[in-house]
């Protein structure tokens, strides 16, 4: 393979985004995209473990985890 062409291929990688459709391809970035989406949408729909706001004077507030019916 000639840098030229490597050079091609690389654009093509870098400029990929996601899209639904990756699910269901078997190539090794769109599974790569596949997944990385479900762990970023799982992260943030999950939230933070210790999450904290902001206070004006700079001190961290932190906020305490309200457990389910189901875990009392």
């Amino acid at each position: 393979m000639d840098s030229k062409q490597s050079k091609n291929e690389s654009s093509e990688v870098a400029g990929r985004i996601y899209d639904v459709s990756d699910y269901k391809r078997e190539d090794p970035l769109s599974s790569g995209l596949a997944r990385t989406h479900e762990q970023v949408s799982d992260t943030y729909a999950e939230g933070e473990i210790k999450a904290v706001i902001d206070d004006v004077n700079g001190r961290d507030i932190e906020i305490a985890k309200e457990r389910s019916k189901k875990e009392r």
